[in-house]
């Protein structure tokens, strides 16, 4: 089972941290743009069960993700399954009218420029992207993918990480839950 153990933080100043990041053998990529389409399950509410459905769009990339339920109070660790399907507007489309024929609802789309890196840290990999979130702003995430057995160590290497950074105030919330919690969320 992949476990995926991520934190988050907003951020003020990107190129200050993109040179920290840099230091440590961050090289990032060009921007690419994500749009994640969030749906509702038809007998069960996500947001009281912790877990979250999404069809996510990158260039012609396609690909279906369930996240489990966060695993703790610090970090969002929690079960991952990602599903690629076909490429292109056409088969994401498809993939859209059949989980609504299977009774799921679009909540929102959530739209972001990501740029993507890795760096070693710890004995492990630790993958960083800086968002650039429409309506909500700049973020980092830091994330490994690890096994249940190897939780605790992937959760000490990147809070090590986070303190090598400098960064605080973490933030557990999605980005499909900070843009519904504003006042003109969901609307």
């Amino acid at each position: 089972m992949a476990i995926e153990v991520e934190q988050k933080f907003a951020i003020e100043n990107m190129d200050s941290l993109r040179r920290r990041l840099s230091e440590l053998g961050a090289e990032f990529s060009s921007p690419v743009e994500q749009v994640d389409l969030y749906f509702a399950h038809p007998a069960r509410d996500f947001a009281h069960t912790d877990e979250a459905f999404r069809l996510r769009r990158e260039g012609e990339a396609n690909w279906f993700t369930y996240k489990g339920p966060k695993l703790d109070r610090t970090t969002k660790t929690r079960h991952e399954i990602e599903l690629p399907i076909a490429a292109g507007e056409a088969r994401a489309r498809q993939a859209v009218e059949l989980v609504t024929a299977l009774g799921f609802r679009q909540v929102m789309a959530v739209r972001k420029q990501r740029r993507h890196s890795t760096i070693e840290w710890q004995n492990g990999q630790v993958t960083v992207a800086l968002d650039e979130v429409e309506e909500l702003g700049a973020f980092i995430e830091l994330e490994t993918v690890t096994s249940l057995e190897r939780i605790d160590a992937a959760r000490e290497a990147i809070e090590s990480l986070v303190e090598k950074l400098g960064l605080a105030n973490a933030e557990r919330r999605s980005y499909l839950e900070l843009l519904l919690a504003r006042p003109t969320g969901g609307t």
